[in-house]
């Protein structure tokens, strides 16, 4: 089954969608895919047919995205918590992807077509070799791609990811990247796998669970949470449709929270450039005080430079990253 479907909606759905589009629209939907094994066992098949139905979902439901406007889509693929199920599944979800990540790459044209980049978020070094390299030649192939984007969350948890990001500054801190005072909440965000990416506006979990399992704890702070009692596989167009005319009903609590937060992070950055020029000078000073206007001049001047300093970071922090997926594809090709 293919991941990017071709195909309109019909006629009701259209005319749905277009009603919708009249509202503020989610622009990024994440989805807790939950269902797929209590799908396989109301159908009487094996858990395996269930997590390849969900697969098949998953490629009808990013057809129904595109068609709504929604250009980006977090999926939760694969917890690291996964991996205490049994081997015989643990080794089919391993082998399920392999297959879709293979088919991915046969159909490069048409991701090309509809400009998709494939993102994988997670710690893959916990994947088999031969599975990070089929990921890693997807994400390297779709890299340039710009019209749409996919997240796949595979070998990931929220708190793994936020540790990550903490390793990720100590490493920046101990190449001289940034210094110790430039850590804040604001950089920990953009440490985060999910850095390229805004946070999601809507956030939804099939199956009736109403818990998030560790996925995008610290991107979700003020999204819309939909929790839908359907089982993943039997999602339909019109659940969809309900998720999102629940984030227009609670669109513009959201948006003020949203806000505020950015104000609230503007003014502590402010407040922490303070208390490190106020401590330069104390340092660097010969014991007279500063007149108002060389205090903003220095202020402006170490605001300046830390934000330099992050941006150097940030890049190193890149090409780190994207290294570690040309590698493995280079590594792929030699075989």
């Amino acid at each position: 089954m293919s991941w990017i479907r071709e195909g309109e909606l019909n006629l009701i759905e259209k005319l749905t969608a277009n009603i919708l589009k009249s509202g503020p629209m989610p622009k990024h939907v994440a989805f807790i895919m939950d269902g797929n094994r209590r799908y396989a066992r109301k159908r009487q098949v094996e858990r395996q047919e269930g997590h390849t139905q969900g697969f098949d979902k998953l490629a009808e439901t990013l057809r129904w995205c595109l068609n709504l406007n929604i250009l980006e889509v977090t999926v939760y693929a694969f917890s690291i918590e996964n991996f205490k199920r049994s081997k015989d599944e643990v080794d089919g979800l391993m082998e399920l992807a392999k297959q879709k990540f293979i088919k991915l790459l046969e159909e490069q044209e048409n991701l090309e077509k509809h400009g998709v980049c494939i993102r994988v978020l997670g710690d893959l070094t916990l994947l088999p070799l031969d599975l990070q390299q089929h990921i890693a030649r997807a994400v390297v192939a779709t890299r340039s791609h710009n019209k749409c984007f996919l997240n796949v969350c595979f070998a990931y948890t929220s708190r793994h990811e936020i540790a990550n990001a903490v390793r990720e500054m100590a490493w920046g801190v101990e190449q001289g990247h940034i210094k110790s005072s430039d850590v804040s909440e604001a950089l920990l965000s953009q440490c985060l796998y999910s850095s390229n990416s805004p946070n999601p506006d809507l956030l939804i979990r099939t199956s009736g669970e109403v818990r998030l399992s560790d996925f995008l704890l610290w991107q979700t702070s003020h999204s819309c949470l939909v929790f839908q009692s359907v089982l993943w596989p039997e999602y339909t167009f019109w659940n969809l449709c309900e998720a999102i005319l629940q984030y227009q009903l609670n669109y513009r609590p959201l948006q003020k929270a949203r806000d505020q937060h950015q104000e609230d992070q503007a003014i502590q950055q402010l407040e922490a450039d303070r208390a490190c020029v106020a401590e330069l000078i104390q340092h660097c000073g010969n014991g007279n005080p500063l007149d108002a206007q060389r205090r903003q001049e220095a202020l402006l001047q170490y605001t300046a430079s830390r934000e330099e300093r992050v941006q150097d970071f940030l890049c190193a922090l890149q090409h780190k990253r994207d290294s570690f997926f040309t590698d493995l594809t280079s590594q792929a090709a030699l075989i």
